[in-house]
């Protein structure tokens, strides 16, 4: 039920001589005023250019509104900006602060928003890497996967020797009978279990650690007697060390 709101400014007692006065007038406002700062973070690096390159537009182009830098740009900031679902962007395309992101203000058509709404950007998360039917817009996986990697080692001023992926399980809530949802036993809320990763790069110091060859490959032990990084003795120092475990992969 739509709630009945007064356009009207109202008064409040007055602070100091000054009058206390709230409108609404505002025209278009947003709930996400923080988000240019995600703008000028991707200036930075350039991920949704990049990104967007790692796909293949096959719509004619004569009928398309939104183009594949729009969509992927808006799917990552409203994840960014905490709007997991896409059905969020049937409201999210009239935000003003996602046109400013897109870098559109306006729509070439009249009845179109500045950026897409759910129906669009599922097309493009449903595209495989063959166009078909109405998903026209297909992607390079391994390109996506290289560029995620090519960014990590970018943000560090030399390549690290591990990195340590740590995925945690989190619960989005949900209002619909979307595929994969369940209900959780502590919340008893319908929600979907995203899984969460963090990594972290370690710069391992040779002269800190020794490998050696054991049963459990991929263990690392600590020399021991005195660390010639931070001047400390024994095997529990973790200051200039890192953990002790890497993977296989890693080695």
């Amino acid at each position: 039920m739509q709630a009945e709101c007064s356009a009207a400014s109202g008064a409040f007692q007055a602070v100091s001589g000054r009058k206390v006065v709230a409108a609404f007038d505002g025209g278009s406002v947003t709930s996400d005023a923080g988000a240019p700062l995600l703008g000028e973070a991707d200036a930075a690096v350039g991920l949704v250019d990049r990104l967007a390159s790692c796909f293949e537009d096959h719509r004619d182009p004569r009928f398309v509104e939104h183009d594949v830098r729009t969509l992927v740009g808006q799917r990552v900031f409203g994840i960014a900006l905490g709007y997991e679902d896409p059905v969020g962007h049937d409201v999210l395309r009239h935000d003003p602060i996602m046109a400013v992101l897109a870098g559109k203000l306006r729509s070439k058509r009249s009845d179109c928003a500045p950026v897409a709404g759910k129906s669009t950007l599922n097309r493009l998360e449903l595209g495989g890497v063959r166009p078909s039917g109405s998903r026209k817009v297909v992607h390079d996986s391994s390109a996506i996967e290289d560029l995620f990697v090519t960014l990590f080692v970018e943000a560090h001023d030399r390549v690290p020797e591990e990195v340590i992926l740590d995925f945690d399980a989190t619960d989005d809530p949900v209002h619909g009978t979307q595929e994969g949802r369940f209900s959780t036993a502590i919340t008893t809320a319908i929600a979907i279990c995203l899984f969460m990763c963090s990594a972290v790069a370690i710069f391992w110091r040779r002269n800190c650690v020794l490998r050696i060859s054991t049963a459990r490959p991929g263990r690392w032990r600590r020399r021991r007697g005195l660390c010639p990084g931070c001047g400390r003795t024994g095997r529990m120092c973790g200051f200039c060390c890192g953990p002790i475990r890497v993977s296989r992969a890693m080695r």
